[in-house]
């Protein structure tokens, strides 16, 4: 059984030893020489800063209250700077062929983010911590693909960096803007709603009439596994080429699983709970707004987090098939065959971020809606 001391500087000892290694090495070369860090007086102040941080986490880190986080508060903003050793002396100075020195730093600074992660984990649970793990995830992760994609100076047309992506949004920012208000604010929201509507109020009738619920049901797993690019053709011929039909195949891909989650949440509900409204005289309608429609919540909620990713997929891959000269799938397919994979990938980062954004908006809702459910009563 490893002693507390150990545990405690295992993860800082072995940040602060690569760190100082890296400080030691070449980071790449240059005009046909080594070059190493303290030629870039502030890129090797970033990795300093993370050896006193993890210093810092390993005497104060596990310690409970206030003190324990604020010790990692600090290196916490000063990490989101340490994109340095990577951006500032390999991309600013035409650094290529990276060295052994900016690997070892990067490891360190990953292993930095790791040490605030867990620490983060271990406080009382709260919207700030709940946020900023995912947030140093993330970014570590962005950091991580811009380090080798600078490092392995992979080409462009292969894998863009995240600063080029950044300045293709930038640069293109009103088309993008354009191509998101006609498939997202057009063509999304309405099929994402009329969809979702529909197949609620057919979750109700088949409720009522038992037998739509064997005849339909089968018909619903045969519709589902019919591919998106069989009837995305099709759509575009009934409804023309404006957003009408990227709505008509999002209605398409969605409506069954609504249908399905919605009957299942409907039949969820106890069996001594309904005859308990029985014997109160209770009628379908006053039984169904009172238990079954609370009990089918999570169920609905499910479905709707499930159909606001399948809704943008629906209408980008729509868009391969007949579009206006606007729509994320429209730029997507021509900014591919133009080679311009920086604008390709400018607009998959904002379809990611506003599909992100709605899913998440639906989250916090089915929190308001469901605070009863058992998985939130322990939070």
């Amino acid at each position: 059984m490893a002693s507390p001391v150990l545990k405690r500087w295992l993860l800082p000892g072995l940040t602060i030893a690569i760190l100082i290694t890296a400080l030691l090495l070449p980071v790449g070369y240059y005009e046909d020489d080594y070059a190493f860090w303290w030629q870039f007086p502030l890129s090797a102040l970033f990795i300093v800063i993370g050896i006193l941080g993890a210093v810092l986490g390993a005497v104060w880190g596990p310690k409970p209250g206030p003190g324990g986080i604020w010790a990692f508060l600090g290196p916490l903003i000063l990490l989101l700077a340490s994109f340095g050793p990577v951006l500032l002396p390999m991309a600013e100075l035409d650094i290529h062929l990276a060295g052994s020195g900016i690997w070892l730093a990067i490891l360190g600074l990953l292993l930095f983010a790791w040490q605030i992660m867990q620490h983060l984990t271990r406080q009382p649970r709260s919207l700030l911590w709940a946020i900023l793990v995912p947030l140093i995830f993330g970014l570590c992760l962005i950091y991580l693909w811009q380090a080798i994609v600078v490092g392995f100076e992979v080409p462009q047309v292969l894998l863009p960096s995240p600063t080029q992506i950044v300045q293709a949004i930038i640069r293109n920012w009103p088309v993008l803007m354009d191509d998101f208000r006609q498939t997202f604010l057009k063509a999304v929201i309405a099929g994402f709603i009329l969809g979702n509507a529909l197949a609620f109020i057919t979750a109700l009738l088949v409720d009522r009439i038992p037998f739509l619920q064997r005849g339909l049901l089968p018909l619903g797993n045969l519709v589902s596994a019919v591919p998106i690019v069989g009837i995305a053709p099709i759509m575009v011929m009934w409804f023309g080429f404006g957003w009408e039909s990227k709505t008509a195949v999002i209605v398409f891909m969605i409506f069954f699983p609504m249908l399905i989650n919605a009957l299942t949440g409907l039949a969820a509900a106890d069996a001594m709970l309904k005859d308990l409204m029985r014997s109160y005289g209770a009628g379908y309608w006053q039984t169904l707004l009172s238990l079954r429609l609370p009990v089918a919540m999570p169920f609905i909620f499910n479905a709707l987090k499930i159909n606001s990713t399948l809704a943008l997929i629906g209408a980008i891959v729509a868009e391969f098939f007949g579009s206006p000269i606007a729509g994320m799938g429209f730029r997507i397919s021509v900014e591919v065959a133009r080679m311009n994979v920086d604008v390709v990938w400018a607009t998959i980062a904002i379809a990611a971020l506003a599909g992100s954004i709605f899913y998440g908006l639906l989250a916090v809702l089915e929190r308001a809606v469901t605070f009863w459910h058992p998985s939130y009563r322990s939070q």
